[in-house]
Formats: C-alpha cells, structure tokens, sequence
C-alpha cells in the first residue's frame, strides 16, 4: 500500500510547491480604468510646411479585455470612449476640433505573474477612426477631414496584486496615428500624432 500512496504524496508536495500561474493558459481579465492621450509636441505641417499644427490632450475611461493564449503571453484589446481633441495653428490659434477612438490589439507578455509586482511589455497594431471634425477660426464654415490610421503600437506596463484575482495596473503605451488633413476636399498635408498614452487601470481575472 505504501509504494501506491508514495508516488502520489511527492505529486502532491511538488504541486504545492510550484509556483502558481497568476495568468494561464485559458484566462481573460477585464480592465476598468482612465487613460490620458497625449500627441506628440511636433505634429506636423500643412500647406506645404507653412502652417505648423498642435494638437491637445484629452483623458477618458477606457477597458481593456485580455486573452491568455499561453501561460504569461496574452492578446489584449483596448478600448475607450471618445477622445476629444483640440486642433491649432500655431500662431493662429484653434481651427478645429474632432473626435476619435483608437482601438488597439496587442500580443503582450507578463513577467513574473506569479508575484505582486508583473511587468508587461506588449506590441501591436492601432486603427484609429476620426468623427466629428467641426471647424473655427480662419477656417469656420470650412469642412475639416482627418482620414483614419493604421500603425504600430506597444505598451508597457506594471501589475501590482492587490488579491489573487486583481491587479491595480499602471502603464504607458505608444501609437503610430498619421492623418491626412483636408479641408473642402483638398489634402493640406498629414497631421502626425503619435500619442503617448498613459493610465491607470483595475484588472480583474476570470
């Protein structure tokens, strides 16, 4: 009976002694928070470099769902509400306005998951789609177009275990959004954004 009963008492003990898998093969977590997208200083030019544009900060709730392909490696999608954003020339003043919402899918990896602090490091694709462009200043009563984006993402991140099912989550993330600006239908030049988005977030794992 005993050399039955051994075998399963060392798998028993060596169970309990591995480390476990805060985010495993199988797993999703949602995550609940706010985010600030802040384009870069430098936006670009129009009309053939005359008319240096500057585009504003806006924060907004934003989600997160998570799937774990493998153990500690994830395919996250982000989403959020509407960014509003403000557009200048300098020197001129505020022109514009538009809104935009800038999903972006990403294989990411977390590192030490088991314990209460996991970095992550991700990279991906963004698609951002501009709605709601209106128009002031120099250009009121013109019809403003910023067309939509395709380009890189990554993100970078820290987990801190609060319980063994959430995580508060702090990171930064960074997108490649190129616009091409028209207005009346003639292309003035292409807006660069490329955002750096910082937040904070609460995980939750299911």
């Amino acid at each position: 009976m005993k050399h039955k009963l051994l075998p399963l008492v060392v798998a028993s003990l060596a169970a309990l002694a591995a480390p476990a898998f805060a985010q495993s093969a199988g797993d999703w977590t949602l995550g609940v928070g706010l985010h600030q997208v802040a384009p870069k200083s430098d936006n670009g030019k129009l009309a053939n470099g005359t008319l240096p544009l500057d585009v504003d900060s806006d924060f907004k709730p934003s989600v997160t769902f998570e799937y774990f392909i493998k153990d500690n490696l994830g395919i996250e999608v982000l989403g959020a509400l509407p960014f509003k954003h403000d557009i200048a020339i300098k020197g001129v003043g505020k022109v514009g306005e538009t809104k935009h919402l800038p999903p972006t899918i990403a294989l990411q990896y977390h590192f030490n998951s088991a314990g209460k602090v996991s970095p992550l490091l991700g990279v991906g694709i963004n698609y951002t789609t501009f709605f709601s462009e209106d128009t002031t200043g120099i250009l009121s009563g013109s019809k403003l177009k910023l067309d939509d984006s395709f380009g890189l993402a990554a993100h970078a991140g820290v987990d801190f275990k609060v319980s063994e099912k959430a995580s508060l989550r702090v990171d930064v993330r960074w997108a490649d959004i190129d616009t091409d600006v028209k207005v009346d239908g003639a292309k003035l030049g292409t807006a660069n954004i490329d955002p750096l988005v910082y937040g904070a977030s609460y995980v939750m794992k299911f």
